[in-house]
């Protein structure tokens, strides 16, 4: 929503003879005093312990932040100035929408504010999927938005990024969504059953016990979104099916939303195979990493050769995640930026 659509939001009053910002000026200091309505509770914006403030503070280290009651004063480079201007107008919205803030919240809004992407952080950061329990399932990175509208606007979609970055679980939260909304009759959830070290047949129990290790992380997912005591009779009803891939094979899967998750384990035939089970009223959204393949050597990943394949294919789309999309402990997008830089220097070695 444009800023005029909302002209009482605050006061702005600009306390600065500095000439208006632009790249030429972005180093030059200014002061600026910004009034925040009445009505906003500073405590909610700034964190218990002025917590939020501090993560203001640490991203913009040039500029002194001063608060007193709803009122902030700010001294710094014009450029971080606007930042800190837009970011305080966005928080607002986010609190006036209901939704707590935390540090991870603003340290995202603060990336998307910083880059050159026109999305807003408000928009972003209240768009509601599917809610359970009290809790609600929404994206929390600009990637993970695309990556959500994407599966909204198309038939088949892949979602393609590192681990932590939602890939499965924004899937299944739409498809939780699209059976409670009855835009589907039900729900397919399948993963490949690739060997990690073990071999399936010696593995104790029945088949059932030795496919659920592959299948147990599609489980916690649906956990978190459904009330755990329904699952069973959702299952034993076929509105909820979980399987591995190969019993996929054969079958026209109608009016419904099917997951492909750990595709990058899936071989080029096993994909095909997979994409061509597409029914009438269907979704599929296939997700993977293309950097953890765990095929015998000298196997294709189905993923890596699909992109090539389908790529210019309508109502198909293509999201990739990446580190930023990262949701999990701020150290796992770490690990995934340090081995990106280590394949990257590999192959560069290996080229010379």
């Amino acid at each position: 929503m444009p800023r005029s659509d909302k002209p009482d939001l605050r006061a702005l009053e600009a306390i600065s003879d500095e000439p208006p910002q632009g790249s030429a000026h972005d180093d030059e200091h200014s002061s600026q005093t910004i009034v925040l309505p009445d009505t906003i509770s500073m405590v909610s914006l700034l964190g218990t312990g002025d917590q939020l403030l501090r993560t203001m503070e640490r991203a913009f280290p040039k500029v002194e932040i001063l608060v007193r009651g709803n009122e902030f004063r700010l001294q710094g480079p014009a450029g971080d100035l606007d930042v800190i201007d837009r970011l305080l107008d966005e928080l607002t919205e986010i609190v006036e929408a209901g939704q707590p803030l935390n540090q991870d919240s603003v340290q995202r809004s603060i990336i998307m504010l910083k880059g050159s992407t026109r999305e807003r952080p408000a928009d972003v950061l209240t768009q509601n999927i599917v809610s359970s329990r009290g809790r609600t399932v929404r994206p929390k990175t600009l990637g993970q938005k695309h990556y959500v509208d994407g599966i909204g606007e198309n038939t088949v979609i892949f979602g393609i990024g590192p681990a932590g970055t939602g890939k499965t679980y924004l899937a299944m939260a739409k498809a939780v969504a699209a059976l409670q909304a009855k835009e589907v009759g039900r729900i397919i959830l399948t993963r490949p059953a690739v060997e990690a070290g073990e071999k399936l047949g010696f593995l104790p129990g029945t088949l059932g016990d030795k496919i659920d290790p592959y299948l147990r992380p599609l489980y916690d997912a649906l956990h978190d979104m459904i009330d755990p005591e329904s699952i069973p009779r959702l299952i034993a009803a076929g509105t909820i099916e979980v399987a591995p891939l190969a019993f996929m094979r054969g079958r026209t899967l109608n009016n419904s939303f099917i997951i492909l998750d750990e595709a990058q384990n899936t071989s080029p035939e096993q994909m095909k195979m997979f994409l061509t089970r597409l029914g009438f009223g269907s979704k599929m959204v296939v997700t993977g990493d293309i950097s953890q393949v765990d095929l015998p050597g000298g196997t294709q990943s189905g993923l890596r050769v699909v992109r090539r394949i389908l790529a210019d294919v309508e109502d198909i789309h293509f999201a990739y995640l990446g580190a930023e999309d990262v949701v999990r402990h701020r150290l796992v997008g770490e690990i995934v930026n340090a081995y990106e830089r280590y394949d990257a220097t590999r192959s560069k070695g290996e080229k010379q």
